[in-house]
């Protein structure tokens, strides 16, 4: 089964907690403290895998997670890091965080390795909070939550020509005459519902890779037919092959079916629309071909037109050599601009609180990323850490804000889950 998009949420490993330790030894009544930080939580990682073609290993799961980072221990005893989760997926993915619509990354190379999703640093041991001024600290953290992300990821196929037309035209046959491809074909639309790719290779040694694409049809860029599923697998191609059934055996009008196919290709995307097009006029051998190539000539005088038979192989091989000369010309080029990559986001720095509070149902909520972690790090059952959660908050400016957003002594406060007392 061919799968070429899915959706999957991401759980990255939390950190292990950090130890509260003191030394114990004979002879040693004022031991210090000793406890070791915890280790890190998993990352999630995508690499590619040569040997993949599609997403089907990914279809059924609905949640990754990765492992937990250990715990500290006293004597100083660091936890050990967990162990990276790595997703493997073809080359060509592209993977989306659907929360912010950008490209966490496009995996088109084979060494290809990304961090989707970060796994959360270890608490620290109160070893790590000992200072002068409190050398024996009677607290330590917890783990950083991972990272958690929901993410998309869309295959869309490495090919550097694609066969594009509606359906019956006669594209798997051509790729079925130039390649070892045997993709499946009938005299019914919609034969192929899935690419087929064929490595080209001519007698001067020069190769290149042609996809074959499912046919189109009118309202296939708003996802009629198969849609939208054939155009993303044409974005990567650098010369779009336009095959057109110049007999009109099927009843149709050769112009009129180009017409069709490029409006299509001009409202799925611009980039696709302004791709080096190269027009294939197949089933010469069938009667009217050759009046109505003539008619087809007048309509689009400036246009790359290469008769030919897929059937009985006639010039085929002059289109393929022109195709690779063509190649050459054509420099790669990438198929996102840099506003839609997550990598290239730039932040403009402002005088911000890193926080919002309103209020709802008589309780004060605190919302942001910034208190929320530091919440979910802290050990509440430490009385030692709970001073240090109040002076952060207190430092950060929550309690001047609430005092003067008109909280009072006594009121409910929300942090995520969690409802607190106001008070001194």
């Amino acid at each position: 089964m061919f799968v070429d998009e899915i959706t999957i949420k991401l759980i990255a490993g939390t950190g292990g907690d950090g130890c509260t330790s003191f030394r114990r030894e004979k002879f040693v009544p004022m031991g210090g403290p000793d406890g070791g930080n915890g280790g890190k939580g998993g990352d999630i990682i995508f690499t590619v895998d040569k040997g993949l073609k599609t997403l089907i290993d990914l279809r059924y799961l609905k949640t990754i997670k990765g492992e937990k980072g250990n715990h500290g221990k006293g004597s100083n005893k660091y936890g050990a890091n967990a162990e990276d989760v790595i997703i493997k997926v073809p080359m060509g993915t592209t993977i989306t965080d659907l929360d912010t619509n950008l490209i966490i990354a496009d995996l088109v190379h084979e060494d290809d390795k990304v961090i989707v999703a970060k796994g959360g640093r270890g608490g620290k041991g109160n070893k790590a909070f000992a200072t002068h001024d409190n050398p024996a600290p009677k607290f330590s953290e917890k783990g950083e939550p991972g990272e958690i992300r929901l993410i998309k990821c869309e295959l869309k196929v490495l090919a550097d020509v694609g066969l594009v037309g509606l359906p019956s035209v006669g594209k798997s046959t051509l790729l079925s005459q130039i390649s070892a491809s045997k993709p499946k074909i009938a005299a019914y639309h919609f034969t192929t519902l899935s690419p087929n790719l064929g490595v080209v290779k001519l007698q001067d040694h020069r190769s290149f890779v042609m996809a074959d694409l499912p046919g189109l049809i009118e309202g296939a860029s708003e996802g009629v037919g198969l849609g939208d599923k054939f155009l993303r697998h044409a974005m990567r191609t650098r010369i779009l092959c336009h095959i057109i059934d110049m007999s009109g055996s099927e009843g149709r009008n050769p112009i009129d079916d180009y017409k069709v196919i490029r409006d299509e290709i001009t409202k799925y995307s611009d980039k696709l629309g302004n791709k080096e097009e190269i027009i294939v006029a197949n089933k010469m051998d069938l009667d009217s071909s050759e009046s109505n190539l003539e008619s087809f000539k007048k309509a689009y005088p400036d246009k790359i037109i290469f008769p030919i038979s897929a059937m009985n192989n006639t010039g085929v091989s002059a289109l393929m050599e022109f195709i690779a000369t063509k190649l050459e010309e054509i420099e790669n080029e990438n198929i996102y601009d840099n506003n839609e990559l997550e990598s290239h986001m730039i932040f403009e720095f402002r005088e911000e609180k890193p926080y919002t509070i309103t209020k709802e149902d008589n309780i004060w909520v605190i919302k942001g990323d910034k208190i929320e972690k530091l919440f979910n790090m802290t050990k509440f059952n430490e009385d030692e850490a709970v001073l240090r959660f109040a002076r952060k908050l207190k430092s950060m400016g929550v309690e001047d804000e609430l005092e003067k957003m008109g909280a009072k002594r006594g009121d409910e406060v929300q942090i995520l889950d969690y409802i607190f007392e106001f008070k001194e």
